[in-house]
């Protein structure tokens, strides 16, 4: 009966052990007082909540609290099967009193995806991560490896600190002549091909934007490049915690695409892919954009072959063109289509597939988080690869190449090939000797 508003309970009288008969089974159960207990109040109660409250009140950071312990998050993260990790173990390591904004934990996640696609609460960690680091990037409490990225990222607008002037000198050596945009030549075109900063920079990377060169100049592609006004999308550098060096670029990428006159963007960067297709419409740009794989996929009946690669591989889906961006499909139709290849699938493919360890500023932190796990992500990834039996680990995102040829070597597997798509679609079709170009390494063997 309701005394003064409230409901008084009766004192309850428990004993250490109860036998009650069951109404169905007549058989005697007993009952000790433990199982009673079990729906008093439960020890959750006496944590604090304030790093929740904490992580709450950052824009996006929202969802860690939703976290009802099921545990499906930690056997699909990449870094749980590396160390010790994942959205419920961190969710409980806050519960229990750890600021994540001053922990090592705030680094090791790659943003990868896996465990928002089994999470029945949606605890988006691609949410809370970067409103974390950002909160923490603005403390200055940065790893120095990240911090260096961010600075060169601001004066030379690529993460690699080189000369805008020379973002487009791989074209002296491509083969075939690369238009590039400028003021006395502004347009129009079809495809506006944003070469971001690996294919741009990075030796391996440069081989396969001239291993592109050849293929879209060989199947009539209407195409060009702005050379070096291109900066950085940074998307990268977003999730990593710097969004207002983001916003920066943002301004600067619009403001180069704005010149121009274009009817789509293709990158090979599966996260300037990211950026443009999610990020971007937020901020009212609106592109229509596509990974140079769904360029390249609807017309493999015009790819003409000229050689037999007789190549057993296999494929490592990009976590931001696969879990993010959804398209599994172009990549492989690509590789099925090329003579000579047979394409074999590790066990973590598709929609569960492992991550190189490069998203969410992890590119640049592999010497922090081995401070943190037994190996690189990318090391675990190239033995899951040789455990197919294939000999080439082909690839279509320009942060996995170095990484994968790198993990090749370390772990003792340097008979793998790590070529990227791009590359093997340029020495089927013979174009690299037909234009006086070199073989690139990734096509004729590993070249890390």
């Amino acid at each position: 009966m309701p005394v003064g508003g409230h409901k008084q309970y009766p004192d309850p009288i428990e004993h250490e052990m109860a036998i009650v008969k069951s109404t169905i089974s007549g058989r005697d159960w007993e009952l000790p007082g433990m199982w009673n207990r079990m729906f008093e109040q439960r020890v959750i109660w006496d944590y604090d909540t304030e790093g929740f409250e904490k992580i709450a009140a950052l824009p996006g950071g929202e969802s860690l609290e939703w976290c009802y312990g099921c545990g499906k998050c930690v056997p699909v993260c990449p870094v749980d099967v590396v160390g010790e990790y994942g959205p419920r173990k961190i969710h409980r390591k806050v519960q229990t009193g750890t600021d994540l904004m001053h922990d090592p934990d705030l680094w090791l996640c790659t943003t990868c995806m896996n465990c928002l696609r089994v999470c029945p609460k949606e605890v988006d960690m691609i949410q809370i991560m970067p409103a974390v680091r950002e909160a923490a990037v603005g403390e200055g409490d940065v790893p120095g490896e990240l911090q260096d990225v961010f600075e060169k990222t601001f004066r030379y607008g690529n993460c690699l600190g080189e000369n805008a002037r020379r973002r487009h000198a791989w074209t002296k050596t491509a083969g075939v002549p690369v238009r590039v945009l400028s003021a006395s030549d502004t347009g129009p075109v079809d495809v506006l091909v944003w070469v971001e900063d690996y294919w741009s920079y990075h030796p391996r990377g440069q081989e396969a934007a001239r291993a592109f060169a050849r293929v879209a100049t060989a199947l009539g592609i209407d195409w060009a490049i702005v050379g070096p006004e291109e900066k950085t999308v940074g998307d990268s550098q977003r999730l990593a915690g710097e969004k207002g060096l983001f916003e920066a670029l943002m301004e600067d990428v619009v403001a180069v695409l704005g010149k121009y006159q274009f009817t789509r963007i293709v990158t090979p960067d599966p996260h300037a892919y990211n950026a443009f297709t999610k990020v971007y419409p937020k901020y009212g740009h609106t592109y229509e954009v596509l990974h140079y794989t769904q360029l390249l996929a609807p017309l493999v009946d015009r790819m003409e072959w000229r050689t037999e690669l007789d190549l057993d591989l296999t494929f490592h889906d990009p976590c931001y063109l696969g879990r993010h961006g959804g398209e599994y499909d172009a990549p492989r139709t690509l590789l099925q289509s090329i003579p000579g290849v047979r394409l074999v699938e590790m066990e973590r493919s598709r929609e569960n597939g492992y991550c190189c360890g490069g998203g969410g500023g992890g590119m640049w932190l592999d010497g922090f988080t081995a401070n943190h796990t037994s190996e690189r992500l990318s090391e675990r990834r190239v033995r899951e690869a040789a455990e197919t039996g294939a000999t080439a680990l082909a690839v279509c995102c320009p942060y996995e190449v170095s990484r994968f040829e790198d993990g090749a070597k370390s772990t003792g597997n340097d008979h793998m090939r790590v070529p990227d798509i791009i590359e093997l679609l340029d020495e089927a079709m013979g174009l690299a000797t037909a234009n006086g170009a070199t073989a690139t390494n990734g096509a004729s063997g590993n070249g890390g």
